[in-house]
């Protein structure tokens, strides 16, 4: 069996860094994808900050599964150079924090066109991952809607094309959302490749859901990890949307997107939902 370690994106508890912290140890997380903190951008944080981060999770025992930046979320047509130096800030903090994986993007298209930017962003992908490289931290790209890599097939293209570099991370109900089957198509296409999972699962009408009572074939596909990854660390981490929360907007480009339920009267019962019912996609000896 696979060792399950559970992560979150714990600015989805609160905004406010002792509260996430509060959540993460009421739900008995012992990991978080550093996104938020106290109303500010992971990659936005001084290194003053960060160490302050770092200093009250320890605290608690609480490690950082990866940071979970905006490094890749620009236009290709944006320029590159302040992207770099944002990048390199990223991977100091990263060391800070104590984790080697940073999460990132391919790049928001301007059109429909995709295969007219293929060289641009193959090129672009190419300049972060040396800059990762000479830091010693390892770019994990996120399948997300409107950017380059939003299908699987683009996915792959961008994995082949830096074999060996680039990690993956699966997020089931991001490729539903770009009309993309997660299971079996999109998993049996990128699982070589997998280096980590984002638990998204949505609805046939595209509303976010728990994991488990969506489209996204999660069980599924953690019962396939958990039979092939025998004895390996795999992290899941919990990436909610059951409800609206603090900086959602931002993260989407401003145009909010994703279709979220918010049937849920608090951050913190949406939080805790989503952590119970990951915790029943997969056998519980598994964690």
């Amino acid at each position: 069996m696979a060792r399950f370690i559970l992560s979150a994106f714990s600015d989805e508890y609160s905004s406010e860094l002792d509260k996430q912290i509060e959540g993460m140890v009421k739900n008995k997380v012992k990991m978080s994808e550093v996104r938020g903190v106290d109303g500010i951008n992971v990659s936005d944080l001084t290194t003053v900050q960060a160490m302050d981060v770092r200093k009250k999770l320890d605290a608690y025992g609480i490690g950082v599964s990866a940071v979970g930046s905006p490094i890749g979320k620009i236009k290709i047509t944006d320029p590159m150079d302040e992207h770099l130096d944002k990048l390199k800030h990223t991977c100091d903090l990263a060391e800070i924090l104590g984790t080697k994986r940073i999460r990132m993007f391919s790049f928001y298209m301007p059109d429909d066109n995709y295969d007219n930017y293929r060289n641009e962003v193959i090129d672009r992908m190419g300049q972060m991952l040396d800059v990762a490289d000479a830091y010693g931290v390892q770019l994990c790209h996120e399948n997300e809607k409107g950017i380059y890599g939003d299908t699987p097939e683009r996915c792959l293209e961008l994995l082949k094309a830096y074999e060996g570099r680039l990690g993956c991370v699966f997020d089931p109900a991001n490729f539903i959302q770009c009309g993309c089957q997660p299971y079996p198509h999109c998993f049996e296409m990128l699982y070589p490749y997998l280096t980590y999972m984002h638990i998204k699962d949505c609805a046939k009408n595209g509303t976010i859901v728990p994991a488990g009572a969506g489209i996204g074939s999660v069980p599924e596909i953690l019962a396939i990890i958990n039979n092939s990854r025998k004895g390996e660390d795999f992290i899941l981490t919990a990436e909610p949307h059951l409800r609206v929360f603090d900086g959602l907007s931002a993260l989407e480009n401003g145009e909010m997107t994703t279709n979220i339920g918010n049937v849920f009267a608090t951050a913190e019962e949406a939080f805790e939902t989503a952590m119970a019912a990951i915790r029943n996609c997969y056998p519980r000896t598994a964690e």
